[in-house]
């Protein structure tokens, strides 16, 4: 069983309970099908960073956010991020959710998970080409997580042109367009810590219905 797929079934709440047959081959038959009609596009650009006391400046855009200052503790640069599925995903769910209930949140499902494991390998890429310059990458931390305030969204996508270079907007309660998008910011220091794949190995929360077992 590949990530992509372990990731589709933690979404889906089975968490450390085994996963039955049927749910197993429709979470299956549908990351094929997603991946037949998504078009995955990314885009970033790199900005000097400053900080003090909890407040980051890049270039005019001030942000206050503790949990985002913690983040970036040690960088002199940062990488602003847009990744999306494209329309194809939102499209397949909308028909779904209209008389296969069941198969639409399989699809929810899959797509969170295509779309986390397309972040980490446009990571991975920007690392390489980073790394030759002997700079390091730190975790993604996106607008409406911890005390990073959701609104910075909009922000985040003019400094990189999202809507023109990627298609990709957002409404006016600062949800993103087409739905299976991230936006982040992205640390780059000289420092090199480990993988920069946390979010449940670093979380608190024990009891949680979609940990990583």
């Amino acid at each position: 069983m590949n990530r992509e797929i372990r990731e589709a079934i933690r979404y889906l709440g089975y968490g450390r309970h085994a996963i039955d047959e049927q749910t197993l081959a429709l979470v299956e038959c549908s990351m094929e099908e997603l991946k037949a009609k998504v078009r995955e596009r990314f885009i970033y650009r790199i900005f000097e960073l400053s900080q003090k006391d909890g407040v980051l400046q890049i270039g005019d855009w001030t942000i206050e956010s503790k949990g985002l200052s913690r983040n970036l503790k040690g960088c002199g640069r940062v990488a602003a991020f847009a990744a999306t599925l494209g329309t194809g995903a939102d499209q397949m769910i909308r028909r779904a959710s209209v008389m296969e209930m069941a198969k639409a949140v399989v699809l929810q499902s899959c797509a969170a998970a295509l779309l986390e494991e397309y972040c980490d390998d446009c990571q991975e890429e920007i690392a390489k080409e980073l790394s030759c310059e002997g700079w390091y990458l730190r975790p993604r931390f996106s607008p409406g997580y911890g005390d990073f305030d959701i609104r910075h969204q909009e922000k985040l996508l003019a400094l990189l042109q999202a809507d023109k270079k990627i298609g990709l907007t957002m409404t006016k309660s600062c949800m993103l367009t087409p739905t299976k998008s991230v936006t982040a910011l992205i640390g780059i220091s000289r420092e090199q810590i480990p993988c920069h794949r946390q979010g449940c190995e670093v979380c608190e929360k024990a009891d949680c219905l979609y940990r990583r077992a």
